[in-house]
């Protein structure tokens, strides 16, 4: 028997003349309205025990409307959700919890939100204590939070009790990278002993790694649902297939066609930090692939080339020009600059602009990056920054195999062996 039955579900926003049609909708009479809007229709999908599915789709797509209605906090206009078993999810950060009652206080509210009884609260406690593990704002008001203490209380009080069906709606990515890894540990734990997961992410590459399954939706729609792999590999030819990027090679071939240029919009929006002493502006910061088309979603084992213009305000005299690439979690993986390949730059006058190339060899493994771009003046008794950006871009490195691969970089393993009589 299926944990989870999802029949041709829907959600309509309507828009009634009068309040009073409105109310009398709420009993049966068949008013018409005067707008409906439908942000989700006709969605179908089974999950049984075990099975972790990822729901994908861009901004708007219906993705957490799905969640909402499946848990209950949002009524479906029409169609069906059967769930056979307690739900557990965590949806928006900060939901159900009172930001003047402390952690301990917010544990008890929440768990008997859930319908867990006071005894079996008090039990849980000290485990959910320790795997917040916030110490003492633990018994601070919540309001002292920040986010990622927030996530690790709700996601303490939603697992810590193996629900049959598990909702994560892009919480994870709230935390740092230590509880998180702490989080997809216990994840892993409950799936092995049946809980299903359904969860929402816009990192293709953890839905692959956690999930068996997924869910593409597009305009509130349901466009497939099935093997993971298969899905993803759809939901990424929809976002990259209709890039208007001009081409400069107008005959390739088929493996040169799926190296193109590629633009993931999802990579665009980012939050940098820079500083600097103003004598020069890196103005812009983006990536190149072999054919020399701008991208942000690079293969496994491809070269490909970081590029950022610079404009000079001041006159510099050989100033250093530097890059970092760095994981989500903020470990730095290789860095390097001009000064350490000895390249010799020269003296840029005030209003000259230059255009900086960084030729690399992804040995990357599948995932998301960050990058650092810096500006140097060596010249002086002390380093001082002309202008530094960070994470300033990012970029993804995918995988069009299926062999399996842990880490942070690819070493192109191969085996051989040898019979020893």
């Amino acid at each position: 028997m299926s944990l989870l039955t999802i029949h041709n579900l829907g959600k309509a926003y309507r828009t009634y003349k009068s309040e009073w049609q409105r109310f009398a909708s709420w009993f049966g009479t068949p008013i018409k309205p005067s707008e409906e809007h439908w942000v989700l229709k006709n969605i179908s999908f089974k999950i049984n025990s075990g099975e972790a599915v990822g729901i994908i789709g861009q901004n708007g797509a219906g993705k957490s409307t799905l969640l909402k209605m499946i848990t209950g906090t949002l009524q479906p206009t029409k169609g069906q959700v059967q769930v056979n078993g307690r739900i557990a999810a965590i949806l928006e950060l900060g939901m159900g919890f009172n930001p003047e009652l402390t952690g301990r206080q917010n544990v008890f509210h929440a768990a008997g939100l859930m319908g867990f009884s006071a005894d079996e609260i008090k039990h849980a406690i000290p485990d959910i204590e320790k795997f917040a593990d916030i110490d003492e704002y633990f018994d601070q008001p919540m309001r002292t939070y920040s986010s990622g203490m927030q996530m690790r209380i709700a996601f303490s009080v939603a697992t810590a009790y193996r629900p049959e069906i598990l909702i994560i709606d892009e919480a994870l990515a709230v935390g740092d990278a230590s509880f998180q890894r702490k989080c997809l540990r216990r994840i892993e734990q409950q799936i092995n002993e049946g809980t299903s997961l359904l969860l929402v992410s816009h990192d293709i590459e953890s839905i692959k790694k956690i999930c068996t399954k997924a869910l593409f939706l597009k305009n509130g729609l349901q466009v497939k649902y099935g093997d993971v792999k298969k899905i993803c590999d759809e939901y990424e030819q929809h976002l990259f297939g209709s890039s208007n990027i001009s081409q400069k090679n107008t005959s390739l071939s088929d493996e040169e066609e799926q190296s193109t240029a590629l633009i993931d919009p999802e990579l665009l929006n980012i939050n940098e930090l820079n500083y600097g002493d103003e004598r020069a502006v890196i103005e812009e910061v983006w990536f190149e692939n072999d054919f020399g088309n701008h991208t942000n979603v690079i293969n496994m084992d491809s070269s490909f080339v970081l590029k950022y213009r610079v404009l000079f305000k001041s006159s510099v005299n050989y100033p250093v020009f530097a890059f970092l690439i760095k994981t989500m979690e903020g470990i730095s993986i290789y860095g390097t600059d001009t000064l350490s390949l000895g390249k010799q730059t020269k003296t840029y006058k005030t209003g000259e602009s230059i255009e900086v190339s960084f030729h690399l060899k992804n040995h990357l493994a599948a995932g998301t990056y960050f990058i650092n771009c810096g500006i140097r003046d060596e010249s002086e008794e002390s380093t001082s920054f002309l202008h530094r950006r960070i994470d300033v871009a990012m970029f993804r490195v995918t995988q069009h195999t299926d062999i399996n691969q842990a880490g942070l970089i690819n070493l192109a393993a191969t085996y051989s062996s040898v019979r020893i009589d």
